[in-house]
């Protein structure tokens, strides 16, 4: 028996009409939330838009760090990662629509690879103990590390001892976020990189742009980034940050905990700091 078409291509059969409706439905919502920008790309968009604003640091004019400065938190990589920014780690799942926009907290941070001064890397150094803004930061005097404010929201850089519930996702180890209630958790303080060194310089003023530690003040532990803990976000393939002070052979901090608290440079040349990351791996290359 050989097979004949009783139906031309052109005849509707089965559930057109259903499907037809619900093709029409599909296209009515995707307009629908195209028109109030609910689409995921553009809430990506939306995000990237006022997270990496661009924000000017604040120019040292004496190299020391004062209390009010805008400031990025470099860390100086090593032999098995890049250099990254201490970075907001917010997604589309952050987002809050408000008038003015911001995030939603508690909000993660990261070890972002992009080195730029945005909303997502600067961070202010805000004073705990009564300092006025403008006077000298010391060594091992506590302060706090704020975002600015408007999408950002004004948040404080926190962190707290590790518990079942609450602790780094990737490492298990002390977990650092962003916070808005300034209190002892969020209160952090500068150490001399080298120990050595750590005794004389308790008390001097504590220079921008080079290298040194930065110390949760309640748990002691050292703000640090970790290469092989890597996180997919929004902005890319980032580096886990935690609290915790990694030790070598000799009981001196090893380079995951070296930070260098970025400025710009007075005559308008760029970042200081950059500078000196680019002569670091210079004198690091092989001869």
């Amino acid at each position: 028996m050989t097979y004949r078409r009783l139906y031309q291509p052109k005849v509707k059969t089965g559930n057109w009409f259903e499907e037809l409706l619900i093709k029409e439905d599909t296209i009515k919502e995707f307009l629908n939330k195209r028109g109030r920008g609910e689409l995921l790309s553009q809430k990506v968009d939306f995000l990237k838009q006022n997270i990496l604003k661009p924000v000017n640091l604040s120019a040292t004019i004496n190299g020391q760090l004062r209390f009010g400065d805008v400031v990025m938190l470099v860390n100086v990589g090593g032999a098995d990662r890049e250099h990254s920014a201490l970075s907001i780690n917010a997604n589309i799942d952050n987002l809050v629509k408000t008038s003015p926009p911001s995030i939603k907290i508690p909000c993660g941070v990261s070890g972002g690879r992009g080195i730029q001064s945005c909303v997502r890397t600067a961070f202010i150094i805000t004073s705990v103990d009564g300092s006025p803004e403008g006077s000298t930061l010391h060594f091992d005097q506590s302060f706090a590390l704020r975002t600015t404010s408007g999408f950002a929201k004004g948040l404080y850089l926190t962190s707290d001892k590790p518990r079942f519930i609450k602790c780094a996702k990737k490492s298990g180890l002390q977990d650092v976020y962003l916070d808005e209630t300034l209190s002892i958790l969020s209160r952090w303080k500068i150490s001399h990189f080298d120990p050595q060194e750590r005794f004389e310089s308790e008390g001097l003023p504590v220079p921008a742009n080079e290298k040194v530690l930065v110390v949760h003040c309640m748990t002691n532990q050292g703000l640090a980034v970790l290469s092989e803990k890597q996180l997919w976000t929004a902005y890319g393939r980032e580096y886990e940050v935690v609290a915790h002070t990694f030790l070598d052979t000799h009981r001196a901090e090893q380079d995951v905990n070296f930070w260098i608290l970025g400025t710009s440079d007075p005559a308008g040349d760029g970042l200081l700091f950059l500078r000196h990351l680019q002569l670091e791996v210079h004198v690091q290359q092989p001869t």
